[in-house]
C-alpha cells in the first residue's frame, strides 16, 4: 500500500482510539448505560448502527462471490440470512419486543413465560444458545478480516496471524466504551462506506462498459426472475463454475452448489426466510439494538433506517467491487480451474483496480465494518453473561461499578474465544453455510411458537431450544446439504416443542394475561383475549393480522428494490434501473398510508419501577395514573 493509504488507515485508527476513550466514562456509569446506552438514543441514530451492524467484511466477500457466480438472480439468495427479516421487525415484531422493556432476549423470557420452573429453564436455554451462536458469529468474522487483511502486506504469515491483529486492537475499543462504541462506530463506519461505495461505484462505471460485462458473463446473468431451472451456462468462459453450479452436492465438500432447480431452491429459501424472520430477533446485537429505543414505536422506526442503511450502499459497494472483478480479474479466476476462490476478488479489485487515497478510504471503510459487527456482537454476548449468570445467580446486590468492570472482563474473554475458534474455521463459505444452515434454524420453531400461540410453555420453548441447538452442532459432524440440513433441523426442533409443551401444564392465566396486554400479539390467542376482556371489556384483541401481512409483502417488493436499484445503477442498465426505482417509490408511498400513518404517537411515561412506557397501552399494562412521573419532553409527540 501507498503510503498516503497507509496514512488514511492509521488516522481512522487514532480516531477509533479517541472515540473509545471518549465514551468509556458515559459506558460505565451502570450495566444499562454499558449495553443499551441508557436508552437515550434517537431511533434514526441506533438505525444507522443497526444498519452499519450488519455490514461486515465477511458477507461482503461472500455477496460479491454470490454476484459474481449467479448474477442479479444471487438477490434471492439474500433469503439465506434472511436479510429480509427486518421487514418483519419493522411492520409488527420490533414494536412487540420493545414493549417488554428488558435488557437482553433472555430476560425477555420473563415477560412471555413468568417465572415458573419452565421459565427459568427457558431463559437458561437462550443465554446458552446466546452464547454458541456469539462463538460461531465471532468465528465468521475471524475468517472473513483474516482472508481481507492478509493480501494487503508483503509478509508471508499465515492469514489468521492478521486476523488476530485486527481483532485485539478492535478489542480495546469494544471493551471500554460498550453500546456507545457500538452507535459512534457504527456512525464513522455509515460515513466511510458511503464514500467507499460510491467511489468503487464511480470507478466501475467510468472504467467499464456495459457491453465488457455482458461479454464476460453468460446470457441471463442480468436478469433478475428466472424460470424452473437457473439456465446460467458458465462452460464456455469458466467451466470451473459450471462445475460449481451444476453439480450434485457432495456432504465431503467435492461435489457442487446443488443450486441448478433454482426455483426449487429459492422457494425452500423463502418458507424458511418467512419461518426465520417470525421467530422474531436473535439473541445477539440485533435484539440489543431494539431494545435500546426509547418507545415501541421508535423501535418500528428503526428498522426502517436500519432497511435502507444495510441495504442501498452496501450493495453499491458489492455491485462495483463485482463489475471490476468480472472485467478485469476474470481471466486470474479462470486461471486456477477447479480451485477457484472467489474470496479473492475482494482484496484483488481493491489492490489493483482503486487509486492511491480511495484504496485507504476503501480499506478503512471494510475493517470499520468488520469493526461495526464485531463490537456489536461481543457487547450482545457480553450482556447476557454479565446480565443474565452473573447478576441473576452470582451477585446479585453487586454496586454498578463492578458490573460494568465484569462487563470488560466478559467482553475479553469473549474476544479470545472467537480468536480461538476462528483458527478452526477452513473458510468464509463454510462457516456461512453452518450458521444459516444450522445455527439459526435450532432457534425457529420456539421462537415462532412463543409470539403466536397462548398453550406454548417453558418445557416446550427449552425443549425446542435445545433439541436444535444439539442437531446444530451434529452437523459439524455429519455434512449434509444446507437446505435439506436447515429442514432436518427446523423438524427436529419444532416436533420436540410441541411434544413436551404438550405433556406439560400450561403457563397461568396470571402470566399469559399479562402478557397479551402488554405485547398484544395476534395469532392464537383467543382463550386469553377471552379472559383479558372479562377483566377488562374496554379491551380489544389486536385485529391487525390483516394490515401486518400486507405490509410485509409490500415491504418486501420495497426492500428488494433497495437492493436492485444500486445494482443496475453500476451495471448501467438504465430502462431496468428507472423501473427499480419506481417500484421503490410506489411501495413506499403504500406504506405511508398503511404502516407509517398507524404507528401512533410514542408518549412515554415512567412506570413504578422506573422503566419508559408508551402512552396508548390498555390500563392493564400501564402504571397507575398517580404514579406516573412524566419523563421530560416526551409528553409531547415525537416530530416524527
Amino acid at each position: 500500500m501507498h503510503p498516503v493509504d497507509l496514512a488514511i488507515i492509521l488516522l481512522y485508527l487514532l480516531l477509533m482510539a479517541l472515540v473509545g476513550w471518549w465514551v468509556s466514562k458515559l459506558a460505565s456509569r451502570n450495566v444499562e448505560a454499558y449495553f443499551l446506552a441508557g436508552r437515550s438514543l434517537p431511533w434514526w441514530l441506533i438505525g444507522v448502527a443497526h444498519g452499519s451492524s450488519g455490514i461486515d467484511i465477511t458477507g461482503t466477500l461472500w455477496f460479491v462471490m454470490m454476484l459474481y457466480i449467479y448474477g442479479v438472480k444471487a438477490t434471492w439468495l439474500l433469503w439465506v440470512w434472511p436479510l429480509f427479516n427486518v421487514v418483519f421487525r419493522m411492520m409488527y415484531l420490533g414494536t412487540w419486543v420493545r414493549r417488554s422493556n428488558v435488557l437482553t432476549g433472555a430476560e425477555w423470557m420473563r415477560t412471555r413465560f413468568g417465572h415458573s420452573r419452565g421459565a427459568e429453564l427457558a431463559y437458561i436455554s437462550v443465554v446458552v444458545y446466546a452464547l454458541v451462536s456469539l462463538i460461531g458469529f465471532l468465528s465468521y468474522a475471524f475468517r472473513g478480516v483474516s482472508e481481507f487483511t492478509a493480501p494487503f502486506f508483503p509478509w508471508p504469515y499465515p492469514d489468521e496471524y492478521y486476523g488476530t491483529a485486527v481483532l485485539a486492537v478492535t478489542g480495546l475499543y469494544c471493551v471500554v466504551g460498550g453500546m456507545y462504541s457500538v452507535v459512534m462506530n457504527d456512525l464513522i463506519q455509515f460515513g466511510l462506506l458511503l464514500v467507499a461505495a460510491i467511489v468503487v461505484a464511480v470507478i466501475a462505471i467510468v472504467s467499464v462498459e456495459p457491453d465488457q460485462i455482458l461479454a464476460a458473463v453468460p446470457a441471463g446473468w442480468d436478469r433478475l426472475f428466472f424460470t424452473w431451472q437457473l439456465d446460467l451456462d458458465w462452460s464456455t468462459l469458466m467451466p470451473a463454475l459450471n462445475e460449481r453450479i451444476y453439480a450434485p452436492y457432495d456432504p465431503a465438500g467435492q461435489g457442487g452448489d446443488g443450486y441448478s432447480l433454482f426455483m426449487l431452491f429459492t422457494g425452500m429459501l423463502l418458507l424458511k426466510g418467512v419461518l426465520v424472520s417470525m421467530a422474531g430477533p436473535t439473541p445477539n446485537y440485533a435484539i440489543q439494538h431494539i431494545l435500546s429505543t426509547r418507545s415501541p414505536r421508535e423501535a418500528a422506526l428503526e428498522n426502517l433506517a436500519m432497511a435502507i442503511v444495510s441495504l442501498s450502499p452496501r450493495f453499491l459497494l458489492i455491485a462495483g467491487i463485482t463489475v471490476l472483478g468480472i472485467v478485469f480479474y476474470s481471466p486470474q479466476l479462470a486461471a486456477m480451474g477447479a480451485q477457484v476462490n472467489f474470496e479473492t476478488i475482494l482484496p484483488a479489485v481493491l489492490r489493483d483496480h482503486v487509486p492511491i487515497g480511495c484504496k485507504g478510504i476503501l480499506i478503512a471503510a471494510l475493517l470499520a465494518a468488520f469493526m461495526s459487527t464485531f463490537v456489536s456482537t461481543v457487547n450482545s454476548g457480553a450482556a447476557y453473561v454479565v446480565n443474565d449468570i452473573y447478576k441473576r445467580y452470582l451477585d446479585p446486590q453487586a454496586p454498578p461499578k463492578r458490573y460494568v468492570a465484569v462487563s470488560w472482563m466478559t467482553s475479553t474473554a469473549v474476544i479470545l474465544l472467537g480468536i480461538g475458534f476462528g483458527f478452526l474455521t477452513q473458510n468464509v463459505h463454510s462457516i456461512t453455510g453452518w450458521i444459516v444452515s444450522a445455527l439459526v434454524p435450532a432457534f425457529v420453531a420456539p421462537n415462532v411458537l412463543k409470539w403466536h400461540w397462548w398453550r406454548f410453555n417453558g418445557y416446550g420453548f427449552l425443549a425446542g431450544m435445545v433439541a436444535g441447538t444439539a442437531a446444530a452442532i451434529g452437523k459439524i459432524f455429519v455434512p449434509l446439504h444446507d437446505v435439506p440440513a436447515f429442514l432436518l433441523i427446523l423438524a427436529i426442533s419444532f416436533a420436540a416443542s410441541v411434544a413436551v409443551c404438550l405433556l406439560t401444564r400450561s403457563e397461568s392465566d396470571e402470566v399469559l394475561m399479562g402478557f397479551y396486554r402488554t405485547v398484544r400479539p395476534w395469532g392464537w390467542w383467543g382463550p386469553i383475549c377471552a379472559k383479558c376482556r372479562r377483566a377488562d371489556p374496554d379491551l380489544e384483541p389486536n385485529r391487525d393480522f390483516p394490515r401486518d401481512m400486507f405490509n410485509i409483502v409490500v415491504g418486501l417488493v420495497w426492500q428488494t428494490s433497495l437492493v436492485t436499484s444500486p445494482i443496475y445503477l453500476v451495471l448501467q442498465q438504465w430502462p431496468t434501473l428507472w423501473t427499480s426505482l419506481a417500484v421503490c417509490a410506489v411501495t413506499s408511498a403504500i406504506l405511508k398510508f398503511t404502516w407509517y400513518d398507524h404507528l401512533g404517537p410514542g408518549e412515554m411515561y415512567l412506570t413504578p419501577d422506573g422503566l419508559p412506557r408508551e402512552k396508548g397501552q390498555d390500563s392493564a399494562a400501564r402504571a397507575p395514573a398517580a404514579a406516573n412521573e412524566t419523563i421530560p419532553g416526551a409528553n409531547q409527540p415525537h416530530a416524527d
